[in-house]
């Protein structure tokens, strides 16, 4: 496993992280993933009437059209997340536009919601066999905008509703333009109201958190939890990626486009999950931003978080971080 590694470090980002998914799935095919997965030590909770095996899971990005739940689902995450999906498949930005930063143990990234659309992912929903939490995190085309944005979520959300465990309204990637306006108070009331009606009409009784970002003031927070507590929205996903590659040690990347993940993030998302914490402590939060290892895995524990999320540090480390984490 180290070798393998060590010799995706070599290729170009994209063409590894497709690579190694794919490897997985194909050791997964022929029974020999129980080679190299470690035993995990189940330490089961609930959380919104889901049961977990475990609080660690899989952030979105890293499965985005639900092709590896099985393959991901033997490594010993308590869950899954996959998407972002939105309702027509698109290719995203232009290439190159993954980048790692091994010495820092980050990436950047600017691939634009590049997916196979929402129905493929509800194909892989309704056929996988992976017995652990599954959510799905949905988002909006490029080319849509104003109301056709919001009823990208509303159409993303009628498709996979039945087959997710959990829905996230992601409304901030950094990779689509305009997409993290829906941040302010009058945009996002308007898609917190339309998503709720929906959920209503359909009898939906699974959970939905709202996925913010990282670049939010301390008072343009404290609105959003304001008007999630009196949504009908479950919670909050803290955070996604940052556009102040300034903490990066490396200036290089100051002026690269996109957003910044791994190690430099951890405590800038940290900070916004306390505050959350602190102004409503009861809220249901799933933490991601920074964790490559047990001791960034606790601290997001310790800053009020019931489940945590990995990305980066799985890229960077491979499979042996989830027992290296929770054993």
């Amino acid at each position: 496993m180290k070798l393998a590694l060590s010799l995706l470090k070599t290729l170009p980002a994209e063409l590894a992280h497709s690579l190694a998914l794919n490897g997985l799935k194909l050791l997964d095919k022929f029974g020999l993933l129980s080679f190299i997965v470690k035993e995990i030590k189940n330490n089961e909770l609930e959380l919104l009437g889901m049961k977990f095996k475990n609080n660690l899971g899989t952030a979105a990005g890293l499965d985005k059209n639900g092709d590896y739940i099985n393959s991901l689902g033997k490594l010993g995450f308590g869950f899954l997340e996959v998407g972002t999906v939105t309702p027509l498949p698109q290719s995203g930005n232009e290439k190159p536009r993954l980048f790692r930063v091994f010495n820092e143990n980050a990436i950047i990234n600017r691939m634009g919601f590049n997916n196979k659309g929402v129905d493929h992912l509800v194909k892989n929903l309704k056929t996988h066999k992976y017995n652990g939490i599954v959510g799905v995190n949905i988002g909006a085309n490029k080319t849509s905008e104003g109301e056709k944005r919001i009823e990208d979520y509303l159409s993303c959300f009628r498709k996979v509703y039945e087959y997710a465990d959990y829905i996230v309204v992601n409304i901030s990637s950094p990779n689509t333009k305009n997409l993290r306006e829906l941040h302010s108070a009058d945009q996002l009331n308007r898609l917190l109201s339309a998503i709720s009606k929906l959920s209503v009409e359909l009898d939906n009784t699974k959970p939905i958190f709202l996925k913010i970002s990282p670049d939010e003031n301390d008072e343009s927070l404290k609105q959003i939890v304001e008007m999630v507590e009196n949504s009908i929205f479950s919670g909050l996903i803290a955070t996604n990626t940052t556009i102040d590659k300034t903490l990066l040690k490396q200036s290089k990347y100051h002026n690269f486009d996109g957003g910044l993940s791994g190690a430099p993030l951890l405590n800038k998302s940290n900070q916004k999950l306390e505050l959350i914490n602190t102004i409503a402590e009861d809220m249901p939060l799933i933490a991601v931003g920074g964790v490559i290892n047990k001791e960034t895995y606790s601290k997001k524990l310790e800053s009020g978080a019931d489940l945590v999320q990995i990305y980066t540090g799985f890229i960077i480390k491979g499979p042996s971080i989830v027992s290296e984490i929770l054993n």
